[in-house]
């Protein structure tokens, strides 16, 4: 890599939200870290691999389907645990798009899907 040209890092994956503090709060629950409330009513979750950013959009989700979403990676003895887990917090499954065994599709409260993943050549 040429230092002059330096390759771009991801800094945040960011979610728009209706409600930013409860979906914030939702992925705390779910993956840990700190909250950090930002400008313009983004809140931030510092402490997993990626930064995650909530921010207030005024319209709901528009598609049926993502076509971007996080991949969590658990071990498949802790997928039925993980799974309730999100449950628990307010995430459905997302057994439309896909009802296999190597991961499962959920969406958290606002409809965004996420993957449960301990198949398909991961870890």
């Amino acid at each position: 890599m040429d230092p002059a040209d330096p390759m771009p890092v991801i800094d945040a994956m960011a979610f728009d939200s209706t409600d930013p503090e409860r979906l914030a709060r939702f992925w705390q629950a779910l993956l840990g870290g700190d909250l950090h409330p930002e400008h313009d009513e983004v809140i931030e979750l510092h402490g997993a691999a990626v930064r995650l950013d909530f921010a207030r959009v005024p319209e709901g989700k528009q598609t049926r389907k993502n076509r971007l979403h996080l991949d969590l990676y658990i071990p498949p003895t802790s997928k039925d645990k993980a799974i309730a887990k999100a449950l628990t917090l307010g995430a459905t499954r997302a057994d439309d798009i896909y009802d296999g065994d190597l991961w499962q599709v959920m969406r958290d409260p606002e409809g965004n899907e996420f993957c449960f993943v301990w198949g398909a050549g991961n870890p």
